[in-house]
C-alpha cells in the first residue's frame, strides 16, 4: 500500500538547498530571453523564482514554459539553490515544468492601477495580490493570538446563536421569519447569551459573526463583521478595562513579533505599534465633551461621539484610550447605571490612535432586576423576548462586565489599511452582497 505524500511548499525550501524537489503553484511573472526563462510561483505559503535554462530542460519542458501565463497553475521539478537576492534566499533550477490549469490571457487583474470598484467586484482574484495575502496572514494571526490568550487565561469559548429572539444593540436589524415561532433576528451580538455562559463557567468569550443592518457607507462600517465578547463573572467596570488594554496590547506585540514580513509588505510605521502597551489613558466622557469643545467640536453632553469627535480626542495619544461613562441615553439599556452620576453608566469605548477610532465597546452590566426591567420597558422592547435574560438577575445576580473587540477594525489598526473592506476576505456593504 503507497502512502500519500504532502507536497513541497514553498515556504519549506530554505531548509532544503541541494535538494531536489517537486513544488506546485500559480504564475505571478513570466520573462524570457530566449535561452534563459523566469517564472515566479506563489502558492500561498510564499514566492519562488523558478529559473528555466533551455539548454539543460528537454523540448517538451521549454514548450510547456511558453504555454504559462498569468494565474496559471503549473509545478515544478528542480533543485532548491540559495540566492540571497530572492524572497526567501532561495530559488529552484528546472529540470522538469508541467503546466496544470491553463489561465486565459485576460485574467481581471493585470500589472496596473485598477480602481477600488473592480477590485471588489474581482474580490475572489483581488485575494491572490501580495497586498491582499499579507493583511489576511495578519488577520489570521490575530484570530490565534485572540485563542491562545483567552485560553492562557482559563476562559472558556462558547457558540451563541445567530438566529435570535432577543436584540442586543439599537442600531438596525436583519430579520426573517422563523416558522411558527414569529420574527428571527440575525445576531447583532452573542453578549446577552455570554452572560448567561459566564454565569455558568465564570469568565467566557465568544467569537464569531454579527449583523448590523445600518446603512452606513463610513470607511469603519460592514453589514457583517466578526466580534471578540469575553464575559467575566464578578468583574467590575475597572476590572473590564484592564482585561481589555491587557489584550489589545498582547494582539498588538504578537503581530510585530510573528508578521514583520507581512508588515513591511504593508509599509507599516510599526514604531507606532511598538509602544502599545498597557496601561491605556482613561478619560471620563464628560472631560472627552469638555475637551471636544474646546477643539471647536459641536458635539454637547448627552451626544454620543461620532468619529470626527473620536479622531479629535485621540489626536493627542500614541496609545489607545478609553472614553469613559457616557450618557445612559446614548448606550444600550443593559449597562450598569452609574452610582457616582446616575444619569451616565458605567461603560467604555477604546479608541485606536491615528484616527481609527473605536474597536472596543465594553461595560458592566446591570445586575439589579428592577433596574434592568425598567430600561427594557423605556426603550419599548418586548419583555417576554427578554424574561430568560431578567432570570439572571433573578436567580444568584452578580457584578459582571464585558466588552466587544471588533475584528476587522482592529485589523485595519494594525495593518494601517485606510478601509475595513480589505480587512475580511469578502466584505459585505450597504451596496455589496458579491462575490
Amino acid at each position: 500500500m503507497s502512502s500519500a505524500v504532502d507536497p513541497t511548499r514553498i515556504n519549506d525550501l530554505p531548509a532544503l538547498v541541494g535538494q531536489t524537489v517537486t513544488v506546485s503553484g500559480w504564475v505571478t511573472h513570466l520573462r524570457s530571453s530566449g535561452k534563459v526563462a523566469f517564472v515566479v510561483m506563489r502558492d500561498g505559503t510564499g514566492t519562488l523564482q523558478c529559473v528555466v535554462a533551455k539548454k539543460e530542460v528537454s523540448e517538451a519542458t521549454w514548450e510547456q514554459f511558453g504555454l504559462l501565463t498569468l494565474e496559471a497553475s503549473f509545478s515544478v521539478t528542480g533543485a532548491v539553490r540559495a540566492d540571497a537576492r530572492q524572497v526567501g534566499g532561495v530559488e529552484i533550477g528546472v529540470k522538469e515544468l508541467t503546466l496544470l490549469g491553463p489561465s486565459a490571457l485576460d485574467y481581471p487583474i493585470q500589472p496596473k492601477e485598477h480602481g477600488v470598484d473592480f477590485l471588489m467586484d474581482n474580490r475572489h482574484f483581488w485575494l491572490r495580490t501580495p497586498r491582499q495575502v499579507a493583511i489576511m496572514r495578519i488577520r489570521n494571526e490575530i484570530e490565534q493570538a485572540i485563542h491562545d490568550f483567552f485560553y492562557e487565561r482559563g476562559f472558556l469559548r462558547v457558540d451563541t446563536p445567530i438566529l435570535t429572539a432577543a436584540i442586543g444593540e439599537r442600531s438596525g436589524l436583519f430579520a426573517t421569519e422563523y416558522f411558527d415561532e414569529g420574527t428571527a433576528y440575525l445576531a447583532q451580538t452573542g453578549q446577552l447569551y455570554g452572560e448567561a455562559a459566564a454565569a455558568a463557567f465564570g469568565k467566557i468569550y465568544t467569537f464569531g459573526p454579527t449583523f448590523r443592518a445600518e446603512k452606513s457607507k463610513t470607511r469603519r462600517h460592514l453589514t457583517e463583521f466578526w466580534m471578540i465578547e469575553p464575559e467575566v463573572a464578578f468583574n467590575d467596570t475597572h476590572a473590564n478595562m484592564r482585561l481589555q488594554e491587557d489584550f489589545v496590547s498582547f494582539l498588538v506585540q504578537r503581530v510585530l513579533e510573528r508578521r514583520p514580513a507581512e508588515l513591511k509588505e504593508l509599509e507599516r510605521d510599526v514604531s507606532k505599534l511598538e509602544g502599545i502597551k498597557a496601561p491605556f489613558p482613561r478619560i471620563d466622557y464628560t472631560d472627552a465633551v469638555a475637551t471636544l469643545q474646546r477643539k471647536g467640536s459641536k458635539v454637547t453632553w448627552g451626544e454620543d461621539l461620532g468619529a470626527e469627535d473620536e479622531a479629535l480626542l485621540v489626536a493627542d495619544y500614541e496609545t489607545p484610550i478609553f472614553i469613559c461613562n457616557y450618557p445612559k441615553e446614548a448606550k444600550a439599556f443593559y449597562m450598569k447605571e452609574n452610582p457616582a452620576d446616575p444619569r451616565t453608566v458605567l461603560c467604555d469605548d477604546m479608541l485606536a490612535p491615528e484616527g481609527y477610532g473605536e474597536i472596543i465597546g465594553g461595560s458592566q452590566r446591570e445586575d439589579d432586576y428592577d433596574k434592568l426591567l425598567h430600561r427594557i420597558h423605556e426603550e419599548k422592547l418586548p419583555v417576554e423576548a427578554y424574561s430568560w435574560y431578567l432570570d439572571l438577575r433573578k436567580y444568584g445576580t452578580f457584578v459582571h462586565s464585558g466588552f466587544g473587540l471588533g475584528l476587522e477594525r482592529t485589523v485595519a489598526w494594525i495593518c494601517g489599511s485606510p478601509h475595513i473592506r480589505e480587512c475580511i476576505p469578502f466584505p459585505r456593504l450597504l451596496n455589496r452582497l458579491h462575490p
